[in-house]
């Protein structure tokens, strides 16, 4: 139990404890609420499920920035939550084994360098943080050893980090040699030579011990965990030579804790992520991702059990449960730093797997028999168990759950027994919130032209008259293979106060309905995807509220490909704004910050088969577009290059003076819309609707 005592400021106490019920005046949530918002993320429950840190993350308006902080609530309720650390930079909390000490990680500020992360660890019994590393590149993801005196991080520096700086000057320029040389949200190039290694540090009680880099050579190692006895530390790599011209594939990998050789310790042909070793240390658990044969381009993750010696080969607990373990729902309000995870986690008596799981636009927490695969519901209901951790003897959970009208708390989960409603234990936006009037989606199911089921959402404003027609926008989410669902968008919320209907579906190629639904899509995208978003639409002007005429459609990444593509099909959007979209298959294909050498989108090359990348380029069908259109490009988004998407739209429509115009965000990335620079995401929300009223409602404001 906590025994540091910091006092909570008034602000913080109602702001965290749930509201007395109060009649407030609502109103309608505004794109600026967002820099009111408090996101929650990465809650860890401690080892005798007393009490929860997780990290709490704020707007400094001022300073255009997001703040950060670890906080720590009771599990049992009842109390505001209470500060840990005083930076404005913290994040990664995580317990020790005994409970009495916490190590997290802190950007620190340097004048004569740059900032870097950093381990430190903070005694709950009284006194101040203590720095752990001091390391050139940084340091994160810490992971304590079973006895508490050391921890696992990761850290990408080399050995001529640590070396005193060369008087000689160092050449700047790049020399590359490898296929994919940028990454979104790098501004610089990848630097192949600088790998994330596995790295210890020995915990003290006063000096700072010197770190210890356990694994090294031209391979990345991520998802670090501990042997249950300490000897050894797991690691997931992909320890292939050239990994970019073959599907992906990453092993699970042990190594002594001194360092030495790595030994395999599972592999299937597929990617290995996350895994938990049982209390007895016999077994080890893992999310896995099969790959088809031949390729595909969607694939369901699995839940795998193997023996820890590396013996036999992994057994899949779920190949016949055809829905996403580890998967959640797409939304904006993730929290934009330190979100957290979802683990797998063994129960006390190592019969059964917590995992969290998609299913159908929602993500739960499921229970998973390792002998008979027999699957139970742990948490039920229409939202995003957007993480979880769970206590040492895996009966209770912190959880943090986001619906569509609430943005995202940490809940207690009790995991034994029967499903029982979560108990929230912080409240931060419930004042906020109180003051809005937030509407509940309708949620839909129609059939396509096929007579394939789609699901789907109908957000209506505040209001709703069913004898009035409104104006409607079309929000198509990108992936492709992801998922709208049952969680807090404030994108959504604010176009649906601004007197929207807003229809958001999951057609064809989304996740969370199965192997054959997402799949479906493999070298047909984008095409019927296209017909089941319109047959969404039918289904809605059939209800007779909303105005044909007055038809918008927006997405992003994918949905930016789709919202391109659906103009050159149709006239019957009266204004369109694609954000960080697609244009022309071939450039991305040559451009794009991963590369597409294996069969999955396409069978070949752009040179090979010129005629498959025109057909299913919006670009090619350019000619047809009578519809406005907006922009919305990120200058450093390397996922979809926008010399490759949005500048082609824009320059062809202008030659042919269609109504367009190129909103570009400086130093922003893929990321815009969920993580970017709180005024930016401000500021983009204004465009869109901007450019919406302009065309649907014919009124202008300066973002139009």
């Amino acid at each position: 139990m906590l025994r540091r005592v910091i006092a909570a400021s008034a602000a913080c106490l109602l702001a965290s404890v749930a509201p007395a019920a109060v009649q407030l005046e609502q109103r309608g949530i505004t794109e600026t609420d967002l820099l009111a918002f408090t996101w929650v993320g990465d809650a860890q429950i401690s080892p005798d499920g007393s009490t929860i840190a997780f990290v709490k993350v704020v707007v400094n308006a001022k300073d255009n920035r997001y703040e950060t902080a670890i906080y720590a609530v009771p599990a049992a309720g009842g109390q505001p939550p209470r500060p840990l650390t005083s930076s404005t930079r913290d994040t990664s909390p995580r317990w020790s084994p005994d409970g009495k000490t916490l190590a997290f990680v802190r950007v620190v500020e340097k004048r004569d360098g740059p900032s870097l992360p950093q381990l430190h660890v903070l005694p709950l019994d009284g006194g101040e943080a203590r720095v752990l590393t001091d390391l050139p590149r940084g340091a994160t993801g810490p992971v304590w050893a079973p006895d508490g005196r050391t921890i696992a991080f990761s850290s990408t520096a080399t050995a001529a980090d640590l070396q005193p700086p060369s008087p000689e000057r160092r050449s700047d320029v790049r020399v590359i040699d490898r296929p994919v040389y940028r990454e979104n949200g790098n501004p610089d190039y990848v630097d192949v030579d600088r790998r994330a290694h596995v790295w210890t540090v020995r915990v003290g009680d006063s000096e700072r011990a010197a770190p210890n880099r356990v694994t090294d050579g031209p391979y990345d190692e991520s998802n670090i965990g501990w042997s249950r006895d300490g000897s050894r530390i797991l690691f997931v790599s992909d320890r292939r030579r050239d990994p970019d011209f073959y599907a992906e594939d990453s092993d699970l990998y042990s190594v002594p804790a001194a360092g030495g050789e790595a030994t395999r310790v599972a592999s299937i042909d597929g990617v290995i992520g996350r895994f938990a070793v049982s209390h007895d240390g016999r077994r080890i658990a893992f999310v896995g991702i099969p790959q088809g044969n031949p390729l595909r381009s969607y694939d369901v993750p699995d839940l795998f059990v193997v023996d820890a010696d590396g013996k036999a080969a992994p057994r899949n607990l779920t190949d016949r449960y055809d829905y996403d373990i580890g998967g959640g729902v797409g939304g904006d309000q993730a929290a934009p730093r330190g979100a957290g995870a979802k683990p797998i986690v063994w129960t006390a008596d190592d019969r059964s797997l917590l995992v969290v799981a998609a299913e159908r636009g929602s993500a739960n927490v499921k229970r998973i028999a390792v002998a008979d695969a027999r699957i139970e519901a742990v948490t039920e209901g229409a939202h995003d168990v957007m993480s979880f951790t769970a206590s040492r003897d895996a009966s209770t959970l912190a959880a943090v759950i986001s619906s569509p009208v609430v943005l995202g708390d940490v809940n207690v989960v009790r995991a034994t027994g029967a499903p029982a409603s979560p108990l929230r234990v912080t409240h931060f936006n419930d004042v906020l919130f109180a003051g809005l009037n937030l509407t509940q989606p309708e949620e839909i199911w129609y059939p396509s032209f096929d007579g394939k089921r789609i699901h789907g959402w109908i957000l209506k404003p505040a209001g709703f008259d069913a004898r009035r027609r409104y104006p409607m926008i079309l929000q198509i989410h990108g992936g492709p293979h992801s998922a709208y669902g049952n969680t807090f968008t404030h994108e959504f919320a604010w176009m649906a106060a601004k007197g929207y209907v807003v229809l958001y579906t999951n057609p064809r190629g989304s996740s969370s309905y199965g192997q054959d639904f997402g799949n479906i899509i493999q070298y047909h995208y984008p095409g019927d995807d296209y017909r089941d978003l319109m047959a969404g639409v039918d289904e809605v002007l059939k209800r007779g509220y909303v105005d044909a005429q007055r038809l918008g459609v927006t997405g992003g990444s994918g949905g930016g490909l789709l919202t391109n593509w659906t103009i050159t099909q149709t006239q019957r959007f009266k204004a369109a704004v694609s954000q960080r979209d697609i244009a022309d298959w071939a450039g991305f294909w040559y451009s794009a910050d991963f590369a597409q050498f294996t069969p999955s989108w396409f069978r070949k090359a752009p040179w090979e088969d010129p005629q498959d990348f025109a057909a299913r380029s919006p670009i090619t069908h350019v000619a047809k577009v009578t519809t406005p259109l907006m922009l919305i490009l990120g200058d450093q988004d390397y996922r979809t290059p926008p010399g490759d998407g949005g500048e082609q739209m824009f320059r062809a429509l202008q030659y042919r003076r269609v109504p367009s115009v190129m909103v570009r965000f400086p130093r922003e990335n893929h990321e815009l819309s969920r993580a970017g620079e709180p005024w930016h995401r401000v500021e983009r929300l204004r465009h869109i609707l901007g450019w919406m009223d302009r065309w649907l409602s014919g009124t202008r404001s300066p973002s139009s």
